[in-house]
C-alpha cells in the first residue's frame, strides 16, 4: 500500500478532519491522492483529495474558507468530497433522557431507547427528515444529518444547529459515505419524494435508491448499526388490492414516468432485505403514505401544499382529472412516531406507516378551502399518467406489533399546515416590503 493511502486510512480512523479540493488545485501524487498542509489548527491539519473533476470551483471555495472557518467549524469526508456545516460537536454523548422520552414508550418496541446514542439521518434536512432529527435529539440520541440539500434545505434544521448533539454535513450519499466514530442506526431518507421532484431527476432519483441505499447499508454494517430504509405506498403503484397490506406486490409500470421513483424504491427494498439475509445487517423497511405538516415545500408539487399556497393566494385550487382519486393523509408527528416505533423495535417489515383514513382529492381540495377562509374556486387539470386511483393503508402489522396507530385527526393537522404555511407567507411579505 502507497505511503498517501496509509496515511489517509490512518486519518479516516483517527477521525481526523479531512478536507476534498480538486485536481487544479494541487498537484498529483500516487494514485490521485493529494496531501496539502492548510492550516495549524489541531481540527484542520490535512487535504486529502480525490479527482473532482465538475464540482472543483465548489470544492476549491471550500477549501479556501477552511482556515476563515477553522475557529468555529469542521469538515470532514463524508460521502468522497463534503462539508461539515455547523458548529463542533461536544466531545461528550448526549446520554440524558427527557421526561418526555421516558413517557413516549412504545407497545412491543424491544428495541431499548439507551441502545440508540448516534445515528446518522440522510435526507436529514428534508421535510421529513428535519422532524425525525428533531425527534432523535428529544429522545437523546446525538445525530449526525447528511444532506446534499437538492430538495433538502439548511432552514429545516438551523433550530437545530446549536443543539450539542447535532451535526450538519453537506454531501451525497450516492457517493462513497464515511462516518467516523461509532453510529447505532441509519435512517435512509434521502430521495427526491415528490412527483415534480423525482420527474425532474429521474438519473438523481435512481442513484440515491440504488447507490445511496448500497452506500448506507454498507456504512450500518461497518457500524454494526440497526438501519432502517424509507420507502413508500408507491411501491404499490396503481393498486388492484385496497386497501394495501404489506404482502400485496403491487402494481407498477416499471417504464412509465413515474416509475424512476416506484422503481428506485422496489430495488432499494430489495437490496435492504439481501443484506439482512446475506450478510447479517439489523436492517427494517417502513413503506410511508402520504404524509404532510410544517416545512413542506410550497412548490413541491404535492397536493396539499399546492391547495394551501392556492387557496391563500385567492388562486383557483388545481385538482387532478375528477378528483375522485383517493389518499389517505397522516400528520407528520404521527409518521414521525411510527417511524422512530419501527425503527427502536426488532421488527424488520416491510411495514406500512400512515392514516386509513381516506378521503377524495376534490374533499380535500373544499376542505383547504373551508379551512383557509378562502373565497377561491376549484378547477380541473388532466390527470397525471399513471397517477393511483386509491390508496390507503393496512395498518394492522404496525398496530400489532408497535402498538402504533395515528392519533392526530386530519382536521387538527391540516388546521396546523394551514397556520404554518399563512405564517410562511406573511414572513416571506414582511421581508419583501
Amino acid at each position: 500500500m502507497a505511503a498517501e493511502q496509509r496515511t489517509l486510512l490512518q486519518l479516516v480512523s483517527l477521525g481526523r478532519a479531512l478536507v476534498v479540493v480538486p485536481d487544479s488545485a494541487r498537484s498529483q501524487l500516487h494514485d490521485g491522492l493529494v496531501a496539502v498542509p492548510v492550516v495549524d489548527a489541531p481540527e484542520v491539519t490535512t487535504v486529502i483529495a480525490w479527482p473532482a473533476h465538475s464540482r472543483s470551483r465548489a470544492v476549491a471555495d471550500l477549501v479556501r474558507t477552511t482556515t476563515r472557518l477553522r475557529e468555529n467549524f469542521t469538515s470532514e469526508v463524508v460521502a468522497g468530497r463534503s462539508s461539515r456545516v455547523g458548529p463542533p460537536r461536544s466531545t461528550s454523548r448526549a446520554r440524558g433522557r427527557s421526561g418526555r422520552e421516558q413517557g413516549m414508550a412504545v407497545q412491543g418496541a424491544v428495541r431499548s431507547t439507551r441502545e440508540i446514542e448516534r445515528a446518522v439521518v440522510t435526507g436529514g434536512a428534508g421535510f421529513l427528515g428535519s422532524h425525525l432529527c428533531e425527534q432523535l435529539l428529544d429522545r437523546g440520541v446525538e445525530v449526525v444529518c447528511l444532506d446534499n440539500f437538492l430538495t433538502g434545505s439548511p432552514e429545516n434544521v438551523l433550530h437545530l444547529m446549536e443543539h450539542p448533539g447535532f451535526r450538519l454535513v453537506r454531501c451525497d450519499v450516492t457517493d462513497y459515505v464515511h462516518v467516523p466514530g461509532p453510529v447505532d442506526l441509519v435512517l435512509h431518507f434521502a430521495s427526491p419524494a415528490s412527483p415534480l421532484d423525482y420527474l425532474r431527476m429521474p438519473i438523481e432519483t435512481l442513484k440515491v435508491g440504488s447507490l445511496g441505499t448500497l452506500h448506507t447499508l454498507g456504512l450500518a454494517k461497518e457500524k454494526g448499526a440497526r438501519y432502517l430504509l424509507a420507502s413508500t405506498s408507491e411501491v404499490y403503484g396503481d393498486p388492484l388490492e385496497h386497501p394495501q397490506r404489506e404482502e400485496y406486490w403491487g402494481n407498477v409500470n416499471p417504464v412509465g414516468p413515474r416509475g424512476v421513483y416506484d422503481e428506485a424504491k422496489r430495488f432499494s427494498e430489495a437490496l435492504t432485505t439481501a443484506y439482512r439475509t446475506s450478510q447479517g445487517t439489523d436492517t427494517a423497511i417502513v413503506r410511508i403514505f402520504n404524509t404532510y405538516g410544517p416545512r413542506m415545500r410550497p412548490n413541491d408539487g404535492r397536493a396539499i401544499p399546492a391547495f394551501v399556497g392556492q387557496a391563500l393566494a385567492g388562486e383557483p385550487l388545481t385538482v387532478a382529472g375528477d378528483g375522485s382519486q383517493t389518499r389517505s393523509i397522516c400528520y407528520v408527528d404521527d409518521t414521525v412516531r411510527g417511524i422512530l416505533a419501527l425503527a427502536f423495535s426488532t421488527e424488520t417489515g416491510p411495514m406500512n406507516i400512515g392514516n386509513p383514513d381516506e378521503l377524495s382529492m376534490l374533499e380535500l381540495a373544499r376542505w383547504i378551502v373551508e379551512l383557509t377562509g378562502s373565497s377561491s374556486e376549484i378547477g380541473f387539470i388532466d390527470l397525471p399518467v399513471d397517477d393511483p386511483k386509491v390508496r390507503r393503508p393496512d395498518t394492522t402489522a404496525a398496530e400489532t406489533a408497535l402498538g402504533w396507530r395515528p392519533t392526530v385527526t386530519s382536521e387538527e393537522g391540516l388546521r396546523n399546515t394551514v397556520a404554518w404555511f399563512a405564517a410562511q407567507r406573511e414572513a416571506g411579505s414582511t421581508r419583501a416590503s
